[in-house]
């Protein structure tokens, strides 16, 4: 039988370049007399910007450090064994890029048995263990604390997680099987499944604790030194642990089935891992540490040789990675400062933008519109917000005071805008008016000042074009709402000169969003492809096939939210403005539907009604759609809409809108919520054999979202 060493030597080979943590092991009398305590702390030797992982060789380094205190535990020279981390991080799981290395089943099976192996040791010692979580802990750093017998933990930790399913893996080193039966199933299943579902939701020290995950919590000043004192009393009998008892019967199933029912409202069934992760918790209810494990095991390997673990991994390094080195921006040493800030324009998305740019930069910023009462409203919307950040606990008194002292309103551009170095507008949407405003601000700016545009669907050359100086002119795309939506699409148009688009990038890297260089082309790239997505949908309706069939046909992507709730969300007038934008430049591809003309002429604010607490198709909405006699099946819906969309992206790159098909998938994870499972778009449309069936040749090479060959 393959020992635990060789299982880590054999993974180690293939994973050269891992930053490998050491797992030092020092000892200490702890206070009360309590004896001789031996604490081992993982450090990977880099500062708290490159956290601590596992990797093979990292296993194995902590299991060298378990030999050690094996022994000291059995020979009684140590009363108890603790885990903690570095500064400000625990550890935060397996080495991810490890794992895309990983070209065999066996290969990963023994990745999920050597951690299995290494970490359950702990719970075999002759002697108590605890974890001190002090830091930032995520997947196999939390699971290393859950074999443990105590555990404390910070309240200042920030971040604390079991993200696997998110990124389409299972809690493979014990926390599907530990979990449930430290804190019922119920609450496990909200940690493994809702939160990572619900794009990664990190836990705080104090939820932690709540939950019953830690034993005690304690300040994160002196929070290692508060844990030796606790464990110390543990220890001697003064303090007793008394858990709650876990509810082994229908609570469980209920909490499972419970799961079962998030993860169908999340991914319709079009992910696996959130349904193998839920079949290990279901089967956890007896107990059964080493059946859970083995469990795990088996999961790990298949995930790690499926394609969702794959485009999750893919995806996460984009938004991690390329999101934070935009392909094709200029040089940044070429942007000029930004000390103030302008906002043509005061309605909802103009101070939704004020508000960002003052809590980001804390410049001042001046917004304008074409009477005082817009103004004051606007001015008045950002105030309230920044005292709704108060009342949050967000920002203190004194920083609310200054962000609101940073935003004011006039009805005089000159004033307002004289001195600004960015101002932005965010009018109404037509050229004309565009054109207008920026000709007016042009006329009060300074030479250096970037003049840039909100819009989502009109060419960026145009709108410059009567302007003496367009080479300052540059998109500017935000996506709703500004808050939430991290991507920025910045839209180089035909004269932008070299460091008007590098401050672009100087400001969006300050506004914290993930910034996406993009050609002038209609709709950029997210509203494009939603648009001929949406089109293709609208198509199928109005040609003769039910709405609801057009909208179960998408149900396999997995996506956030339905098509025609999408369309609610973004508002029926918004959609059908850029299909009409996109049918004046691409009239063969896109089209304008009659029967949503019809729906936004009717005043209508989407598709459904919401009656029964469920979406429903309005009867009056139904009154007004005129169809055809075509009906479609799902699968020809969604042949048909894939089809379209990867005819889409392939004419874009072909064209130059991005760099790559990697900046595609970027945008749409980060501007319009796409899942992390599919990978975006591309890796998904590879997978079901789309991008061959419409291009002959997928859009990414093998290994990039997918096991290498």
């Amino acid at each position: 039988m393959t020992t635990t060493a060789e299982l880590l030597k054999g993974a180690a080979q293939l994973f050269p370049d891992e930053v490998v943590t050491q797992a030092h092991v020092r000892h200490l009398d702890l206070p009360l007399g309590a004896g001789r305590f031996a604490l081992i702390t993982l450090d990977n030797g880099l500062d708290h910007t490159k956290p601590t992982t596992f990797g093979p060789q990292s296993l194995a380094n902590l299991s060298a450090a378990l030999d050690q205190v094996e022994k000291e535990a059995a020979d009684g020279s140590v009363v108890g064994v603790g885990i903690t981390g570095k500064p400000f991080i625990f550890a935060v799981g397996a080495d991810l890029k490890g794992v895309e290395l990983l070209k065999r089943r066996e290969d990963a099976l023994a990745i999920g048995k050597g951690g299995h192996d290494v970490f359950r040791r702990l719970q075999s010692l002759a002697v108590p263990t605890f974890a001190y979580y002090n830091g930032a802990a995520m997947g196999g750093g939390v699971e290393v604390g859950l074999h443990c017998g105590y555990r404390t933990v910070s309240s200042a930790i920030p971040a604390f997680s079991l993200p696997e399913v998110f990124l389409g893996l299972v809690p493979g080193w014990g926390g599907c099987a530990l979990l449930p039966n430290l804190i019922g199933a119920e609450r496990a299943v909200s940690v493994i499944i809702e939160n990572s579902l619900n794009q990664n939701k990190q836990l705080k020290g104090g939820q932690v604790y709540d939950l019953g995950i830690a034993d005690a919590l304690f300040d994160g000043a002196d929070f290692l030194e508060q844990s030796l004192s606790w464990t110390a009393a543990v220890l001697k009998g003064e303090i007793q642990i008394v858990r709650p008892e876990v509810d082994r019967g229908a609570a469980w199933d209920e909490a499972v089935a419970k799961g079962r029912a998030f993860a169908d409202s999340k991914v319709h069934g079009a992910a696996p891992a959130a349904y193998r992760a839920l079949d290990i918790i279901a089967a956890a209810k007896d107990g059964d540490l080493s059946a859970g494990f083995d469990a795990e095991d088996e999961a790990l390997a298949d995930l790690i040789m499926g394609g969702e673990l794959r485009s999750g991994i893919y995806a996460f390094n984009l938004v991690q990675k390329r999101g934070k080195r935009p392909a094709g921006a200029p040089d940044k040493n070429l942007a000029r400062p930004v000390t103030k800030v302008g906002v043509v324009g005061a309605g909802l998305m103009a101070s939704q933008l004020a508000l960002l740019f003052a809590r980001r930069l804390e410049v001042p910023v001046v917004l304008t519109d074409i009477d005082q009462e817009r103004v004051d409203k606007g001015v008045g919307y950002v105030h309230g917000e920044i005292d709704k950040l108060l009342l949050k606990g967000r920002v203190n008194q004194d920083k609310a005071n200054r962000l609101k002292a940073l935003v004011s309103g006039s009805l005089d551009k000159a004033a307002a805008f004289g001195d600004a170095d960015f101002v932005i507008e965010a009018v109404f949407e037509e050229i004309g008016v565009k054109q207008q405003v920026f000709a007016e601000v042009e006329a009060v700016v300074k030479p250096g000042t970037i003049l840039a545009t909100n819009t989502s669907s009109l060419s960026v050359s145009e709108m410059a074009s009567k302007l003496e100086h367009p080479e300052r002119v540059v998109g500017f795309h935000f996506f709703n709402p500004v808050a939430v939506l991290p991507l920025l699409e910045i839209v180089r148009g035909k004269q932008t000169d070299d460091a008007s688009l590098a401050t672009a990038f100087a400001v969006a890297k300050k506004l914290k969003k993930t910034a996406v260089l993009t050609k002038d082309a209609p709709a950029f790239v997210v509203n494009r492809i939603l648009t001929r997505f949406m089109g293709e949908i609208q198509n199928v309706i109005d040609e003769g096939t039910p709405v609801a069939t057009a909208e179960k046909a998408i149900e396999p992507l997995g996506l956030p939210m339905s098509p025609l709730v999408l369309l609610e969300l973004v508002g029926p007038a918004i959609g059908l403005h850029v299909s009409e934008t996109l049918n004046r430049s691409f009239p063969d591809r896109f089209t304008v539907s009659p029967n949503l003309a019809a729906v936004v002429k009717a005043g209508k604010r989407g598709f459904y009604v919401y009656d029964s607490g469920k979406p429903e198709l309005d009867p009056e909405v139904a009154a007004l759609l005129v169809q055809g006699d075509s009906v479609l099946t799902e699968q020809q819906v969604r042949d048909r809409v894939l089809d379209a969309v990867a005819q889409e992206i392939g004419i874009m790159l072909e064209e130059g809108v991005v760099a790559e098909a990697q900046d595609i998938d970027l945008c749409l994870i980060t501007g319009a919520g796409w899942p992390f499972h599919l990978g975006g778009i591309t890796p998904y449309l590879d997978r079901e054999g789309v991008s061959e069936r419409v291009h002959g040749k997928p859009f990414l090479a093998a290994g990039v979202a997918s096991v290498p060959a």
